[in-house]
C-alpha cells in the first residue's frame, strides 16, 4: 500500500548496489515516490487516503481520525481504518 506514494519533500538516495553507474559513484538519486523503507511512507499514504475519502463525501470523525463517516439516504456508513 505504500509504495508509490506521492513525495512532497526532495529525498535523496545513495544509488543502489549493483545500479551504480560507472564514472559517477558520488552521484545520488533522487526520489520521485516513496518507497517502503522511507518513514514518510505511512504518512504520505495516510494523507492520500484521506484526501480520497473526504473527496468521496465522508467526513472524518472528531473522536477517531481513523473513522471516517458518511450518510446515505439517512442510513450511516462506517469506514474503519
Amino acid at each position: 500500500a505504500f509504495l508509490h506514494g506521492e513525495l512532497e519533500e526532495d529525498i535523496y538516495m545513495d544509488q543502489p548496489e549493483g545500479f551504480i553507474v560507472p564514472g559517477k559513484e558520488k552521484y545520488v538519486c533522487k526520489l520521485k515516490r516513496s518507497l517502503y523503507s522511507l518513514k514518510q511512507s505511512p504518512r504520505q499514504w495516510n494523507k492520500r487516503f484521506d484526501s480520497f475519502m473526504l473527496s468521496h463525501s465522508f467526513k472524518r470523525s472528531k473522536y477517531d481520525s481513523c473513522v471516517y463517516i458518511k450518510h446515505v439516504n439517512g442510513s450511516p456508513i462506517y469506514l474503519l481504518l
